[in-house]
């Protein structure tokens, strides 16, 4: 009987945890912690992929046994087990959406943990409110998912908003899911800011990079970084105030700058920025194999006009439209609060693609 396990390769990951699963049994496992955590995640992370999928074709199969009994069922039972299987045929058309989805997150690091970065754009109060409002979308969004998030990095606007922040995203596939978001963020509405109620755009940048393991090989070199340290600025108590424990390396090869202050401890807190700098250093070569960073934000990589991957209009009308697949919706309420699975889901069936369709009208 033909299953839908073939396409996702599920013997093949069942008998990879198998084997995973007796290494773990081992006496000598945790003779080296490291290993034996990627291990665990690795099992975890292959359950997490095979499980909707054999559950999917167990209901399959339940079904399609109700089918074989309505034939031979009085027309009381009968009309009973056809009332079932159109309940389930329909609650499994949505999961069979969601293992679609699934089957498009094959890319090299589409399994490892996320690391997104909100950037406001030019604009002062406006844009930094703006990335404020970002920040949220995705914290809301992460919720729903299921992921777990750790802010690294805030830094307040002057009057309002943010103009920086970073927080790591934390579940099975969250760079697959997540990558779809880099870019930029187009806002259009009247000002809350200004007095004569005068329409503004705002701009702010998402950047997505995956978490990278530390098997990854990536050198970085002692000369080549500049470490500070200074007070965190963010709330957290006494200690966090009064001490040097927020970090801030700069690679200076590379001019990337990444900073750390969410922890008590200034050494968890360079730990937790060493790992974003070697993530955002090998993204940064990846960029420039494919030159993914014209493609994403211009020439000059500036967040303007023409430059935006999504747009998000509250006046004169509502509308939030992705300018790379056309995907949109009037229901500006629930996308700021973190429903944006349509604009991912689209996205990734569209193939990824990584900069705005000329074709598809900003305005409309």
């Amino acid at each position: 009987m033909a299953t839908s396990g073939g396409f996702f390769d599920v013997d093949n990951k069942l008998k990879q945890i198998e084997t995973l699963e007796a290494t773990m049994a081992e006496p000598t496992f945790w003779d080296d912690p490291t290993n034996a955590r990627k291990i665990i995640a690795e099992v975890n992370g292959l359950k997490s992929t095979i499980t909707s999928i054999i559950d999917f074709d167990k209901r399959r199969e339940d079904i399609l046994v109700l089918a074989e009994l309505i034939t031979e069922a009085n027309e009381t039972d009968a009309a009973e087990f056809l009332k079932e299987i159109s309940l389930s045929s329909q609650n499994m058309l949505d999961e069979l959406d969601n293992i679609e989805i699934q089957s498009f997150l094959t890319g090299p690091h589409d399994t490892c943990n996320a690391i997104l970065t909100v950037h406001a754009g030019a604009g002062g109060t406006e844009s930094c409110d703006w990335a404020d409002m970002l920040l949220r979308l995705y914290l809301r969004w992460a919720e729903r998912r299921g992921f777990q998030t750790e802010i690294q990095d805030l830094q307040q606007g002057e009057e309002a908003g943010i103009s920086r922040a970073s927080f790591r995203l934390i579940g099975p596939n969250a760079y697959g899911y997540s990558k779809a978001e880099r870019g930029v963020h187009r806002l259009v509405r009247i000002s809350p800011f200004d007095s004569n109620k005068k329409r503004h755009t705002s701009f702010a940048s998402v950047d997505v990079v995956a978490e990278i393991e530390d098997d990854i090989d990536l050198k970085i070199e002692d000369e080549d970084l500049r470490i500070d340290t200074y007070r965190a600025s963010g709330s957290g108590g006494q200690h966090v105030n009064k001490t040097d424990s927020a970090v801030r390396i700069t690679h200076i090869p590379t001019g990337i700058v990444v900073t750390c202050q969410n922890e008590r401890s200034q050494h968890k807190n360079k730990a937790s920025a060493m790992k974003t700098l070697k993530s955002r250093i090998y993204e940064k070569l990846i960029d420039e194999k494919r030159s993914e960073m014209e493609r994403f934000y211009g020439d000059k990589g500036e967040m303007g006009w023409g430059n935006q991957i999504r747009s998000y209009v509250f006046q004169p009308y509502q509308m939030v439209k992705d300018l790379r697949t056309g995907t949109q919706t009037g229901n500006i309420a629930s996308v700021m609060d973190g429903d944006i699975d349509m604009f991912i889901n689209s996205w990734l069936r569209a193939g990824c693609p990584t900069s705005r369709n000329k074709d598809i009208n900003i305005n409309d």
